[in-house]
Parts: structure tokens; C-alpha cells; sequence
């Protein structure tokens, strides 16, 4: 059974009854958590808070798993990034003040992949939600249809809860 949950994780996720709009914010935080590099407490506070969210939580941890991939091979970009704005002469004693705060050692603020990437998945999480809200409402419903004829969504949860899904 230990197997089998990710994949009733993955198809709880598109058979539920959640909106578009929730699928949404959950694939736009992950696109962020996905980018942010892991082992920070930026990656753990954005993990938090994919979990405390009404969001869809299925639909938050794949699109992580997948940015994070994708962020290893953007890791050049996310360098120069990063790298700009560390440097950038009028940012200069906001770093010098942040660095001496309590926390900050821990943000990894300081590496030039780990604020680039967090940079750009905060600009990409916008259009992330724009472009998939509609992508989400469109369908969900034939996804969610052609799942409910699987045996295997019916082996997963057992006949009783599936016919209440229907």
C-alpha cells in the first residue's frame, strides 16, 4: 500500500471535487517551491505554506517535483540572476542589514542561485496561475471522468468511496 500512495495522492488530486481556481494557486506555488533550491528555510517556509493553504496539494507537489528538475537546469540563469541583484550597488546596504538579522543565515539569501531562482519563481507565479486556471477549468472535468473509469482508481479507494465520487 506504501507503493500505491503517490499515485492515490496523484488521482485524489484531479478526481476531488476542487476548483480551478485552487489547482491554480496550487500549481503556481509550485512552480515556486519547485525553483527554490532545497535545504533553506525559504524552501521549508514555501513547504509550509503549500500545506497550510487551501490549495490543491496534489496539484502543488507535482508541479514541485517537476520545477525542480526544471530548476537544475536553470540553475545558469538563476546564477546571474542572483548574482545582479547581490551585487547591485543600490542593494548594497539592504544585504549588509539583512545579513546581521537572526534568521538570515539560514534564507541562503546569500547564494546567488537560491535568490535567483527564488526571484523568478516569484515572477513567474502570476502568469503561472493565469495561464492554468483556465487550462484547469477546461479540463479537469474530462480528466476527472476518464479517471473514474479506471479499475485502478476503483482498487485504490474500494468501490463505496468511488461511487460517492460520482
Amino acid at each position: 500500500m506504501f507503493l500505491l500512495r503517490p499515485i492515490r495522492f496523484l488521482v485524489t488530486a484531479l478526481v476531488e471535487d476542487n476548483t480551478p481556481k485552487r489547482m491554480a494557486i496550487g500549481f503556481a506555488l509550485g512552480v515556486v517551491v519547485g525553483l527554490v533550491p532545497k535545504g533553506n528555510l525559504i524552501a521549508i517556509t514555501l513547504m509550509m505554506l503549500l500545506g497550510f493553504l487551501r490549495v490543491n496539494l496534489g496539484t502543488g507537489m507535482v508541479t514541485a517535483f517537476i520545477f525542480s528538475w526544471i530548476g537544475m537546469l536553470l540553475d545558469p540563469v538563476t546564477h546571474m540572476i542572483g548574482l545582479f541583484v547581490l551585487t547591485h550597488e543600490a542593494l548594497r546596504s539592504t544585504w549588509i542589514s539583512f545579513g546581521d538579522m537572526p534568521l538570515a543565515p539560514w534564507t541562503d539569501f546569500n547564494n546567488s542561485i537560491v535568490l535567483g531562482s527564488f526571484l523568478l519563481g516569484l515572477v513567474l507565479a502570476y502568469p503561472s496561475y493565469r495561464i492554468s486556471e483556465p487550462l484547469f477549468a477546461k479540463y479537469t472535468p474530462d480528466w476527472r471522468e476518464r479517471l473514474l473509469k479506471l479499475k485502478i482508481v476503483h482498487l485504490l479507494w474500494g468501490t463505496d468511496i468511488t461511487n460517492k465520487l460520482t
